[in-house]
């Protein structure tokens, strides 16, 4: 840092961030216990808060939490809705979570596919 023009061109950025991470209408929580975090889950809520502030979502905010309960399908995103419900999205990764973004919270599009619905038809398919 050289200057308080770049001072300031970082508070902006970290209040900007912060932002989308406070209440509001839609919630996106990421699970980040030791689980979540050894499979990935902070790139995927990095790639989140990056993609609702570029997008100016301001309706939505990223939280974390601690374990959601099914390690083995970490890293795991929970979209919460006005209307009270909940998509659990899993085994997710920085891409995966650029697609919940542009189909989930901006187009309203569900993704079936990387549901946890999806991933126990797997499994039992399997």
């Amino acid at each position: 840092m050289k200057s308080l023009a770049e001072l300031e061109a970082i508070r902006k950025k970290a209040k900007e961030d912060m932002s989308a991470r406070s209440e509001s209408a839609r919630k996106v929580v990421v699970g980040m216990a030791t689980c979540g975090i050894a499979a990935g889950a902070r790139p995927v809520m990095n790639t989140l808060v990056e993609e609702i502030r570029v997008r100016s979502l301001s309706d939505v905010s990223v939280t974390m939490t601690g374990c959601i309960g099914v390690c083995r399908l970490e890293p795991i995103v929970e979209v919460y809705e006005p209307s009270g419900e909940k998509v659990t999205y899993v085994n997710m990764d920085p891409s995966k979570a650029k697609r919940i973004v542009a189909d989930h919270l901006v187009n309203g599009i569900v993704c079936d596919d990387l549901t946890i619905g999806a991933a126990e038809r797997a499994s039992k398919e399997a």
